[in-house]
């Protein structure tokens, strides 16, 4: 699957006191490359939630590798793409760069859910993540 791209600008909010990104903002980046993916396919996770079953996503698990630091005004992409689909999870593989330069990449799985369960992804959802 072509990975999903979305560009961010590092503001001064998203920064430590020696100006460097905060660990945690870089949480933030990912999820707004998941949802925009997720957007791009025509799923409205709003949609999917307030909808007959109330279907949503909750992360289960993330490993992260941070290998070089970015900073405040970079200009980020966000590429994100779905690795594997499961039954009730899917896997997204994603990276952080700016321009060519790799700055961290994560291995995310999220849990669908309904009412806190675990739930099946529909098949018309796993169909689009599958790019069919």
């Amino acid at each position: 699957m072509t990975p999903h791209r979305i560009t961010i600008r590092v503001y001064y909010e998203d920064t430590d006191f020696s100006g460097l990104v905060y660990h945690a903002s870089y949480l933030r980046f990912l999820e707004r490359g998941r949802t925009e993916l997720l957007r791009a396919a025509g799923i409205d996770q709003s949609a999917l939630h307030a909808g007959g079953e109330g279907l949503f996503f909750a992360v289960r698990r993330m490993t992260i590798d941070w290998l070089v630091p970015a900073r405040m005004d970079d200009v980020l992409t966000v590429e994100t793409r779905t690795a594997e689909l499961r039954g009730a999870s899917i896997i997204l593989a994603q990276r952080i760069l700016r321009g060519e330069q790799v700055l961290m990449t994560a291995e995310v799985r999220v849990a669908a859910l309904i009412g806190g369960r675990p739930a099946r992804l529909p098949d018309g959802l796993r169909a689009i993540l599958e790019g069919r």
